[in-house]
């Protein structure tokens, strides 16, 4: 039979704390509800509650505040947030904190009764989550991770909590969804930061070279090695490694190591004794590692050692949510690196970015970007500056008559030169009908957005 307890729902929308109060009756619990700040804290360190449910934007007060002074005030209380706002910064300043989960609005009731019985059942958990507080407590603070959506807020969560302990993770995803760069956000966030992180593609190095380039080689222990290296793993001491491309792995080497994450010893190639080395492992891969276990070429065991923690990483075009966020980042990013002022997207750019698969993810949106800001003449970023893969699906989406004119006259005239004469010749149009179209599209002489010139004076005329 699940756990019930007694249960404090707090926002400063009375409905809203009404609604979750009255789903989580239903499971039996007893549930008091407050939208009341001040109220609420008196409540929740002097009534005897198991779990407070908090939202975090209260008006002038938070419920981050809140939630630190039940930690300090009533520890035993655990704490769940919810919050409009999902971010990584978000989830890494609730754990820090203590709180127990965070639920991303909007919701679904049915999270926050699943939520609820896990904290009620599992109230160990609560002096986990101290430990967790204390040793993210003034770490660095994250790169920068884009998105909101659901998949990513999860993510974040796994994240906060795995950060801190010794846990090998296995990242899984497609090629450019950034697996390299939550490796890194788990080693940044914890207590191996000051430590070295280094991260190997195991498939880009040859074969025959990646035991000595991961474990090192004494001097004279094969031909060309003219002097000893310590490797990775030895040199990574006090960090973190991720292993990139797992799968990739030689078989016969990946005995040793599995033989370094579970005794964390390795055997420098030529060296009679094995090594001890203090390092993390992390490990990545865009394969499917059981199929690859159950073709012979990935062992078991070392499958299931790696897989203690799975976090994986969803393609881009499955979170097509977080398109315009990431757009903006990267503009901003790359037009600042060339020196130009940040670009206006207009809705159209936007929607072709949105609707193209991004077989490449995140790292080829992130390049799609920056040769478009290197390219692009103006202050305004055309679908036109695009590459021209990006732009296909503007022939098979549902667009209005306006804009695919307005894309063939662009494509029209970028193909005569500017020259408006044969353009007007190739759209079998007269001369002054093609300017009344690109004053009413807004295409200038050299499609910056500026009204053409003959057609203002025409208009004057």
């Amino acid at each position: 039979m699940a756990a019930t307890g007694k249960i404090l729902v707090v926002d400063d929308e009375i409905e809203m704390a009404r609604m979750v109060a009255e789903a989580l009756q239903r499971d039996g619990h007893a549930v008091e509800f407050e939208s009341r700040w001040d109220v609420a804290l008196d409540r929740a360190v002097g009534g005897g509650f198991d779990l407070v449910i908090t939202d975090v934007r209260m008006g002038d007060r938070s419920g981050l505040d809140l939630l630190a002074e039940v930690g300090r005030r009533s520890p035993d209380t655990l704490v769940v947030l919810m919050t409009a706002f999902g971010t990584l910064e978000t989830a890494m300043q609730a754990v820090r904190e203590g709180a127990f989960d965070y639920v991303a609005k909007p919701f679904k009731l049915e999270e926050i009764r699943l939520v609820a019985r896990r904290a009620l059942e599992q109230r160990r958990l609560v002096r986990e989550n101290r430990d967790l507080r204390a040793a993210l407590d003034g770490g660095p603070s994250p790169p920068r991770i884009i998105g909101k959506s659901p998949s990513m807020v999860e993510v974040y969560k796994t994240i906060a909590r795995v950060a801190t302990t010794e846990a090998t993770v296995l990242l899984r995803g497609e090629s450019g969804t950034g697996k390299e760069l939550i490796a890194r956000t788990i080693h940044e966030n914890s207590p191996r930061a000051r430590g070295p992180f280094v991260a190997v593609n195991c498939a880009a190095i040859p074969e025959n070279l990646l035991e000595s380039e991961l474990f090192g080689h004494v001097r004279g222990a094969f031909t060309g090695a003219t002097a000893s290296s310590p490797g990775i793993l030895p040199g990574a001491a006090g960090g973190t490694v991720l292993l990139d491309e797992i799968g990739d792995m030689p078989v016969q080497l990946q005995p040793k190591v599995l033989r370094a994450i579970e005794l964390r010893e390795v055997k420098p190639v030529g060296r009679a004794e094995p090594l001890t080395v203090d390092v993390r492992i992390l490990a990545a891969t865009n394969q499917d590692l059981l199929q690859l276990v159950k073709e012979g070429s990935f062992r078991e065991d070392l499958y299931y050692r790696i897989n203690v923690v799975t976090i994986h990483l969803p393609p881009l075009r499955e979170r097509p949510e977080d398109i315009p966020a990431l757009v903006e980042h990267f503009a901003r990013v790359y037009a600042e690196r060339n020196g130009k002022p940040m670009p206006a997207i207009p809705p159209e750019t936007m929607r072709l970015l949105g609707s193209y698969p991004w077989p490449g993810n995140v790292r080829e949106l992130e390049h799609a970007l920056e040769r478009a800001i290197a390219l692009s003449k103006g202050p305004v970023l055309l679908p036109e500056d695009l590459p021209l893969e990006t732009r296909q699906p503007a022939e098979s989406a549902l667009l209005s008559l306006e804009e695919l004119e307005r894309h063939h006259l662009v494509r029209v005239l970028r193909a005569t030169r500017g020259n408006r004469q044969q353009a007007a010749a190739v759209l079998g149009i007269d001369r002054k009908t093609l300017y009344r179209k690109l004053l009413r599209y807004g295409i200038g002489d050299g499609d910056d957005g500026e009204p053409p010139a003959a057609s203002i004076a025409e208009k004057k005329s």
